[in-house]
């Protein structure tokens, strides 16, 4: 398999650091066929790139995946999914036009201070539309006003969560981690055992909330290793 490895940039978690990729440069033809065992890697999808974190003096991006039908809920997630009970959860296979506009709301408003900001429809169908993946959109509708989106891939042994966007007015529901309690939930009515959530970065404060999962997997040393919550 061939991998090209990017030039140095700054890095999007930890700002007094610069970050590299290793980047899969297979074929469309080939990329679909090993997508699923390149995840299970510690590889991630952005677009139509499937890429790994390769910089020369930091390992602090750990891919992770909670093994879904081992997931035991935690009270604060209990507490999540009772503040959204009055949801209505709808699953699309088509992107939609109107996500795009609560994508920007949410960038310009929530993360007006990160990489992604502004927001523009050209980055977003940059990272989303993929010619041989087709995302899954998990819709969250609050009295038939569409309210948020996860985006996610269905792979060989799992799903990927790749970005979840919402109105900014309804933060307070906390629904970044409802949605991935709705992906977790997918992943185990479908019998598979993992949901990846891209990488865990300890110093990043903002990307904590993934290690909250249990049990979960984190990818280092080329190997996983099993985290599980002391009780």
């Amino acid at each position: 398999m061939k991998f090209g490895i990017t030039q140095q940039f700054d890095c999007n978690y930890l700002p007094d650091r610069k970050e590299q990729l290793l980047v899969c440069v297979e074929p469309t033809a080939v990329l679909q066929h090993v997508f699923s065992d390149l995840t299970e890697s510690g590889f991630r999808r952005s677009g139509e790139q499937i890429y790994r974190p390769h910089c020369l003096h930091c390992n602090q991006c750990q891919s992770i995946k909670i093994l879904a039908r081992a997931f035991t809920i935690s009270k604060s997630q209990k507490r999540v999914l009772s503040k959204n009970k009055d949801l209505q959860i709808k699953i699309s296979q088509q992107n939609k036009s109107e996500y795009y506009l609560l994508y920007e709301k949410y960038i310009n408003n929530v993360h007006f201070d990160g990489a992604m900001f502004p927001a523009s429809k050209e980055q977003y169908d940059g990272f989303v539309n993929c010619e041989w993946q087709r995302p899954i959109f998990i819709e969250a509708f609050l009295d038939d006003e569409l309210i948020g989106v996860a985006v996610t891939d269905k792979l060989k042994y799992g799903y990927s969560a790749l970005y979840t966007f919402f109105k900014p007015s309804m933060s307070k529901r906390s629904l970044g981690i409802f949605f991935i309690l709705q992906q977790i939930q997918l992943t185990a009515d479908e019998h598979l055992p993992y949901l990846y959530l891209g990488y865990q970065v300890d110093a990043c404060k903002k990307m904590n909330y993934k290690q909250n999962f249990y049990p979960h997997e984190r990818f280092f040393d080329n190997k996983w290793h099993l985290s599980v919550k002391n009780t």
